[in-house]
């Protein structure tokens, strides 16, 4: 019997937008990691190894969002507020944790990954390709770090 074949997602991330204003040029570092995740994994699985991808502790509510301008003007979200309850389930708005992959990233190319609503982290995610899993390899794994990222919490 032939195995079934699995789909892996290849994504580029990096980071938008943060809270720079405690640095005296406010400019951002340029810091981009690719991760590779299978179709069948959710996106409370992909929000784990973003945030540990860029060494950052995973203590904050996220969401991913199809406006990468606008999270509020959105016409998907995708949110971990819907899966603690804290959120209005609305067509739209749906949570993280039983979301696939492949339910959100076939249909977008490019959304916005928005970690930390205090601080606001915002992370464009880019599908780059999509490639036969690998049988050995164990998901999601990070393939490549460009650039040092700035600290969670910088000192004030």
């Amino acid at each position: 019997m032939r195995k079934k074949s699995r789909k892996a997602f290849i994504f580029k991330v990096y980071i938008k937008d943060g809270p720079f204003k405690s640095r005296r040029d406010d400019s951002i570092p340029k810091v981009e990691r690719k991760i590779a995740i299978l179709e069948t994994q959710s996106l409370y699985t992909f929000a784990r190894i973003i945030v540990k991808s860029f060494d950052f502790y995973f203590d904050h509510c996220f969401g991913f969002y199809s406006n990468i301008n606008s999270y509020h003007d959105s016409f998907n979200s995708y949110e971990l507020f819907v899966d603690i309850g804290e959120s209005e389930l609305t067509p739209n708005r749906k949570g993280v944790k039983k979301t696939k992959i492949k339910d959100v990233f076939y249909e977008y190319e490019k959304m916005l990954f928005l970690f930390d609503y205090g601080d606001m982290w915002q992370f464009i995610v880019v599908r780059e390709k999509i490639e036969e899993a690998s049988p050995h390899q164990k998901y999601p794994f990070i393939l490549e770090k460009i650039g040092k990222p700035p600290l969670q919490y910088p000192p004030l």
